[in-house]
């Protein structure tokens, strides 16, 4: 079974025995509304030569987790968590370049906090100083753009080598974040993929929660009380169906519009920046996955 056929057969089955959440694709509306995907030009490092591009987005993305922690983050005016280490990284990147492998195997907390504008003993810094050794000691001595082309124009197969070959990225029945290094080479014109579409949506909290806040997913009571709260949701069975139905919704979506999940979830995501989307609680849980 490969890796995509892995999440999506993974996703299925926990969807189809879930306890805490179930799937009403009735309540599904304006899908199709939404502009091409993008990265942001300003808050991404795109500008550079292609390989620092890429080292930059390689770099970015393994340490592209801790949306629990998020709201415990300084953050840039106007930022989200995720575009506040984006920027702050990107700024980097425009100072001083990539760091070389040898220096990503060797970084400490204190450098990515000062980078990151952040305190070092928020626990988020010593997790992103962690999966910045391990992608230096993955890449070893290539390049991203090395990487890259390893793949063969496959990006099923880039995926694949990074939840192999490195701990942070080995999210079994999802590979959240593997899945969207191909996406994020792709959306930066560095690299194509014969395979870019069948990558499925890239489960994490604010997914799932537009397909809540919209009535495509419905949370029993004592899940949806505990949310709602603004309680930690540790990881467990209601945590993983959550993500899991979101992404099996996302497919039996795509079968049904013909949009790809991965578009699909360019789609959700954007829409959940709006207010309305961010007035009201999403599940927070603390993991280095998303």
């Amino acid at each position: 079974m490969t890796l995509l056929d892995e999440v999506r057969e993974s996703c299925r089955a926990v969807a189809s025995s879930a306890r805490y959440v179930s799937i009403d694709l009735d309540a599904a509306v304006a899908l199709a509304e939404a502009p091409p995907p993008a990265l942001d030009p300003r808050r991404h490092y795109l500008e550079g030569p292609r390989g620092d591009v890429a080292t930059y987005l390689l770099t970015l993305d393994a340490i592209n987790f801790g949306s629990g922690w998020f709201p415990t983050l300084r953050k840039r005016p106007g930022c989200s968590g995720y575009f506040t280490v984006a920027w702050a990284l990107a700024d980097r990147f425009r100072a001083h370049g990539p760091w070389s492998n040898a220096e990503l195997r060797a970084l400490g907390t204190d450098e990515i906090a000062a980078v990151l504008g952040q305190e070092r003993a928020h626990p988020l810094m010593r997790l992103y100083a962690e999966a910045l050794r391990d992608l230096g000691r993955f890449l070893s001595e290539r390049t991203a753009l090395e990487l890259v082309a390893e793949a063969d124009g496959s990006a099923e197969r880039l995926a694949t080598l990074l939840a192999r070959g490195m701990h942070y990225f080995d999210d079994r029945g999802f590979y959240k974040r593997a899945q969207i290094v191909p996406s994020d080479i792709a959306l930066a014109g560095l690299a194509g993929f014969d395979d870019l579409d069948r990558l499925t949506i890239f489960a994490d909290n604010l997914v799932p929660h537009v397909l809540r806040v919209d009535g495509v997913l419905r949370y029993a009571p004592e899940l949806a009380a505990h949310i709602d709260a603004g309680k930690p949701l540790a990881p467990g069975p209601g945590e993983r169906e959550i993500r899991a139905c979101a992404l099996h919704a996302c497919e039996l979506l795509s079968q049904r519009t013909g949009i790809h999940p991965r578009l699909l979830d360019v789609i959700l995501w954007n829409r959940g920046q709006a207010p309305e989307y961010k007035a009201i609680p999403r599940h927070r849980t603390r993991s280095v996955f998303y």
